[in-house]
C-alpha cells in the first residue's frame, strides 16, 4: 500500500503494558468509528507495514488502546512508539453537501460568486488557527480562509470549490 492511496489515522502515542499494548492517539472528530479495527497501516522507516489487531478498545477519548499480533513485549512496543498509523481512503466515511476531506479538494478550481473562478486548489495549510485553502492563480498563491460562513458549496461533480468571499479578500493578492 502506497501513502498517497491512505489517509493519516493518528500515531502510537505511547505503550500501555508491558505485554506490549499501545495507545494510539486518533486523530479524528469520530474516535468510535475505528473502534473495531482488523488492522492498520504503520509508518515504519517510510514504508507502510500492515499490523494486524487482536484487540482494542477507546481509552479516554481520542486513544484507542491496541494489542498487535506479534507486539508482545514493551521492547516490541517501544520500537513502534512514535509511528503514524494509516488507513486505505476507502476506510473513510464518505461526505456529502459542505462537508469534505482536506484531500479531496485538491486539484478543485476554486469560484468567488461575485469574481467567477480565480485559481485552483493546491493545498491546505492546516498549521494556523484558522485552516486555508492555498489557491494558485498562475504564478500567484492566494490564501483563502476556510470559514463555513463564507462556503456557499462543495460541487464534486464539477471539482469545485464555491465560496462567497469579501470584497477584497482575493483582490489584494492579485
Amino acid at each position: 500500500m502506497r501513502k498517497e492511496e491512505c489517509f493519516y489515522l493518528g500515531k502510537i502515542a505511547k505503550k500501555f503494558s508491558f505485554k506490549g499494548e499501545v495507545l494510539i492517539y486518533l486523530d479524528t472528530d469520530e474516535p468510535e468509528l475505528y473502534e473495531n479495527l482488523e488492522s492498520v497501516f504503520v509508518e515504519h522507516n517510510k514504508h507502510l507495514v500492515p499490523f494486524f489487531i487482536e484487540t482494542s478498545s477507546l481509552h479516554k477519548g481520542d486513544f484507542l488502546r491496541v494489542r498487535f499480533e506479534d507486539v508482545n513485549t514493551e521492547e516490541d512496543a517501544d520500537a513502534i512508539v512514535g509511528n503514524s498509523i494509516y488507513l486505505p481512503l476507502t476506510m473513510l466515511p464518505k461526505l456529502t453537501g459542505n462537508k469534505f476531506y482536506f484531500h479531496e479538494v485538491i486539484g478543485f478550481e476554486i469560484e468567488d460568486k461575485r469574481l467567477g473562478v480565480f485559481g485552483k486548489i493546491t493545498s491546505i495549510n492546516d498549521s494556523s488557527a484558522q485552516p486555508l485553502f492555498e489557491v494558485l492563480n498562475g504564478e500567484v498563491e492566494i490564501l483563502v480562509p476556510m470559514i463555513d460562513h463564507f462556503l456557499v458549496k462543495i460541487d464534486r461533480e464539477n471539482k469545485k470549490v464555491i465560496m462567497d468571499l469579501p470584497v477584497g479578500l482575493v483582490e489584494m493578492y492579485l
